[in-house]
């Protein structure tokens, strides 16, 4: 029987969210791990790692421990692991290891935890000695350990195969809703049958992917204010964070800022398309001082109503294009401000406050 994936999500569509992500059975032939494992495995190397008081031992191990978290968390194969110069294929800064040969490479993103882990191997003592060779090891001496890990922590042996690792990283990278393009590129697979391989769908998913896409059509269709389609234009990365722009159908240039993690899982470059959407909370409104605004995430717009009470006010505005904006702002900033409706205004919100969404 199939490895089945949250079955409360499956059979009560209205009380939690459904995502076609999370509900695919994987097949019977599929040997993976689920995060739960994964995370029993990874805290029993770490055990491991820590418990010899011998020092070649301990740099052994560490060597060993860095190497399952690479696998753990790339889904690389173990050859490419083994061939790795960490001193040109490994960048700590920009967090990414570089994978593959001959015109074949890709970068696969890695976690901080991770490159704290690895920053610990390479700029630490243990890497005296062995600069560009520390991921060379034997592959039988690799597999050895990583069934014995396995077995240590109460899992079937085999789930400690490096292959096993591989495919749990696929599975849990789709149950993610990470786009399968993206875990294609993740893993180095040409392969386009790879959601026919990992992912299978039974008629009750099915109905219910379906039902909950009527509902949250609905819920678009009713409540589309503060809301942008368009296509990425650009993307600064540094260390964290990624500044990503996007132009707009009616030709605004929105900014959103959100942390690398997010922007490797959304798998966005220049030319995807993107939503977003900011809650009105989040948006300040103003008099447009001049036709037109050529500031940072402003919207030009003409006021269309005001409703309020004591406290709060909520602004509603059109653009010349037709997009809605909605603001929630304080009663007393309407007089403030000179508001009204009819008034020609811009509203305007943080690249902090942007929710980014792959279409």
């Amino acid at each position: 029987m199939a490895n089945k994936g949250n079955e409360s999500q499956r059979t009560e569509v209205g009380a939690t969210k459904l995502s076609t992500s999370e509900v695919f059975d994987v097949p019977d032939n599929i040997l993976h791990m689920s995060r739960e494992e994964l995370a029993v495995l990874e805290l029993g190397f770490r055990c491991w790692k820590d418990r010899t008081p011998r020092a070649d031992y301990a740099r052994s191990r560490t060597r060993v421990f860095c190497l399952f978290l690479i696998l753990r968390h790339t889904g690389a194969r173990l050859g490419e692991i083994l061939k790795l110069d960490e001193r040109k294929d490994i960048d700590l800064e920009r967090a990414v290891i570089i994978l593959g040969r001959d015109g074949q490479q890709r970068e696969v993103p890695l976690s901080q935890a991770v490159c704290r882990e690895l920053k610990g191997l390479i700029d630490g003592p243990m890497s005296a000695g062995l600069e560009g060779n520390i991921f060379h090891l034997d592959p039988g001496y690799i597999r050895r350990i990583f069934y014995e890990r396995a077995e240590d922590c109460g899992l079937d042996r085999k789930k400690g195969a490096p292959s096993v690792l591989r495919r749990s990283r696929a599975v849990e990278m789709l149950r993610n809703g990470v786009p399968l393009g993206v875990v294609r590129k993740v893993l180095g697979q040409s392969s386009t049958d790879l959601a026919a391989v990992y992912q299978e769908w039974s008629s009750g998913d099915v109905k219910n992917i379906v039902r909950r896409m009527a509902l949250e059509e609905n819920t678009l269709k009713s409540s589309a204010r503060n809301t942008f389609i368009g296509h990425v234009s650009s993307i600064n990365r540094d260390g964290v964070l990624a500044d990503v722009k996007f132009e707009t159908a009616e030709g605004f240039s929105i900014s959103s800022v959100i942390t690398l993690e997010s922007l490797y899982k959304l798998g966005l470059e220049p030319g995807i398309s993107v939503s977003a959407s900011v809650k009105a909370p989040l948006v300040a409104v103003r008099p447009l001082k001049e036709k037109g605004t050529s500031s940072r995430n402003c919207v030009a717009a003409k006021v269309t109503t005001i409703k309020q009470n004591e406290v709060l006010a909520e602004v509603s505005g059109i653009s010349p294009g037709g997009t809605k904006m909605c603001a929630l702002v304080t009663s007393w900033s309407i007089e403030e401000e000179g508001l009204f409706e009819g008034g020609e205004v811009e509203f305007c919100f943080k690249a902090l406050s942007v929710v980014l969404h792959a279409v």
